[in-house]
Formats: C-alpha cells, structure tokens, sequence
C-alpha cells in the first residue's frame, strides 16, 4: 500500500512539473504578460492559416485575419485584414507605429496585403498622399 501511494506522489510531482513548464512556455500567457506590460509581441500559428493573429504594441491589441490565395509559384497568405481590440487605446499612435506593425507582418508573410480597420488606413493613406 505504501508502494502505491509512494507512485501516485511521485506522478503528481511530474505531473505539477510538466503543467508548470507548460503554464511559463503558453505564448498566450507571454501575450497577456506583454499586454499588461505594454510591450511588443506576435503571437501567431504560422501553420494554420484558419487561426487569426495577435499584436500587442504600446498598449493597443491588434487582431489579423489571414487569407490564402495563390501566387507565381504556390498557395500563400496574400491578404491580411488587421483592427484593434479597443480604439481607445490608439491614442498616441503615429504612422511610423504602424508603418512598424506592417512591416513586422510583412516579414512574416512576404507575399501578403495588408490592410488596417477603417480609421488606421485612412491615416495609412494621408501618409502616402
């Protein structure tokens, strides 16, 4: 009987171990922490284009979705639709902000448009007039 209870302690322990070193490598966990913190991060599944991804940046959290489509050579995200959780959270962004935000997008997928919720691309266009 002391053999048993002596297992099942020992797989508890492994156990809390392996849901501790799962809880401080969750990118979803470090995306709340940059929120939080109002720190940069991307979380994305680059292999699954159905999931939409998350930018979080001075503050602000931005949502993408991602379209696939074709190009010269192979089916690739070409469209990028990207909006904030909360407008509010937008005020003391400049253009060189999100001039940085599509870039980082771009660098991740090359191929791709991307395009921003209606106020953010009209500030995007009075930057290119």
């Amino acid at each position: 009987m002391i053999f048993v209870i002596r297992i099942f302690i020992i797989a508890f322990i492994i156990y809390l171990f392996y849901r501790g070193i799962r809880y401080v490598i969750d990118p979803m966990r470090k995306l709340d922490d940059a929120y939080e913190r109002e720190q940069y991060y991307f979380y994305d599944d680059v292999k699954n284009v159905r999931k939409n991804f998350f930018i979080t940046y001075k503050g602000a959290l931005f949502e993408g979705e991602k379209y696939l489509g074709t190009t010269d050579n192979a089916f690739e995200v070409v469209s990028i639709f990207v909006w904030v959780k909360d407008e509010t959270k937008l005020q003391g962004f400049t253009k060189d902000d999100f001039h940085f935000l599509s870039s980082e997008i771009q660098s991740n997928y090359p191929q791709a448009e991307v395009s921003w919720k209606n106020r953010i691309e009209q500030l995007m266009k009075k930057t290119s007039e």
